[in-house]
């Protein structure tokens, strides 16, 4: 990988079950950084999947992994420019993903995209949301 490109795997975070980063931390001209989040689903470090049946406890959990990995490439749910959400089931599950996030990302909020899949790649996934945040690492940088 080139040196301006770094994956982004936090300790604890569960294996991925495919060749992929969970994060890729890139740097951009000047003082600046994307970080890309892969996409990430309601699973523990075990695997395990957290809240079976209830797309809103599932976005609790997909929040806190996607807050993990920025977190381990020194950024935060607040540096997210734009999200990619896919629901097994947008009339059932929109409401309460949808509430999770306007509670979780600040503003301005980032660019968007919601679609519904046939399946998610984990089985009893309901929600899956990947990411992509700029960071600003000037010293004294607003975070």
């Amino acid at each position: 990988m080139s040196n301006i490109a770094q994956s982004v795997v936090p300790s604890g975070h569960s294996k991925p079950i495919g060749r992929y980063s969970p994060g890729l931390s890139c740097r951009m001209t000047g003082s600046s950084r994307m970080v890309f989040v892969s996409g990430q689903v309601a699973t523990d470090a075990q695997g395990t999947v957290l809240s079976p049946g209830d797309a809103g406890g599932q976005a609790e959990a997909v929040f806190d992994n996607i807050r993990t990995v920025l977190q381990a490439a020194d950024a935060s749910l607040s540096d997210l420019v734009s999200v990619q959400i896919f629901l097994a089931d947008v009339v059932r599950d929109f409401p309460a993903v949808s509430a999770v996030r306007n509670r979780v990302l600040g503003e301005p909020a980032p660019a968007s995209v919601l679609v519904e899949v046939s399946r998610l790649a984990e089985d009893g996934c309901l929600v899956e949301i990947s990411g992509v945040a700029i960071v600003d690492d000037r010293p004294g940088a607003a975070r």
